[in-house]
């Protein structure tokens, strides 16, 4: 196995599956060996099996896609696939950049502009070990690399919780921090936890995010909602089922 996939399992069957029925966006977040107090391990890729993905897509035909790209890709999606990066942990920043470059990927980090710089707070409150966040100078540094913001909401809450005005905070406010700090337009979001609501994508469309990323499984084509974007965690069908079943023994939610 390669990763998430075998190059013949994925890259044969799964593959022509992917390029003719839309594109593919994959849900990363930290990149690093998982620590044994970890409590949800599938969260983490090492960096040699990032690399080794990388490699397997482009060695495949694979090239690199944009969230925009979705909006008008049409009959030119086969074989482009977004990479995505929640939280903005300093490990992405660290291990991600020189394989991108070599395999001539782009990606997207979503960031918590109420956490810039500190520790992954709304984790380490469930048990979870402590992350380091990008501050604003590493997430310069992911710019300067040719690489993409968006928003993961101010603080990391899970929006059908909270009142409309709260959510609005959330989605709204960390749009403009994000501008605010860095000079440029926030156009694309992800809801926390992959948690959302009508309300919610609404609120989504009403900031002027022109998508939204959840982590309903899919691929997206013209016709799937901008604001309801589906994704695929990097893991083969064995380590989805793993992850699965951790969750259900731990009961992690992100209630």
């Amino acid at each position: 196995m390669i990763g998430w996939f075998s190059p013949v399992v994925f890259l044969g069957r799964m593959q022509r599956r992917l390029s003719t029925r839309g594109v593919p966006v994959f849900a990363y977040h930290k990149l690093a060996c998982p620590p044994r107090a970890a409590a949800d391990p599938f969260l983490y890729v090492s960096p040699a099996r990032f690399e080794r993905q990388l490699a397997a897509l482009r060695q495949a035909g694979w090239s690199s896609a944009s969230l925009a790209d979705i909006l008008t890709a049409g009959d030119n999606a086969a074989r482009r696939a977004v990479l995505t990066f929640d939280d903005g942990t300093a490990n992405v920043l660290q291990h991600a950049l020189q394989p991108l470059a070599r395999h001539q990927f782009r990606a997207i980090e979503f960031l918590v502009p109420g956490f810039l710089g500190r520790r992954n707070e709304w984790d380490i409150a469930k048990g979870d070990v402590p992350e380091k966040l990008m501050d604003e100078a590493q997430v310069r540094d992911w710019l300067a690399a040719g690489h993409e913001i968006g928003s993961h909401s101010m603080t990391h809450r899970n929006l059908r919780h909270l009142k409309p005005a709260e959510a609005r905070q959330e989605i709204a406010g960390s749009k403009k921090a994000l501008e605010d700090r860095f000079g440029l337009p926030v156009a694309h979001f992800c809801y926390p936890y992959g948690c959302w609501n009508e309300a919610a994508r609404d609120l989504a469309g009403e900031a002027g995010y022109r998508t939204a990323s959840t982590l309903l499984f899919g691929v997206n084509t013209l016709n799937t909602p901008r604001l309801q974007l589906r994704r695929i965690y990097p893991l083969s069908s064995l380590q989805l089922l793993a992850k699965i079943g951790h969750r259900l023994a731990r009961r992690i939610h992100p209630l």
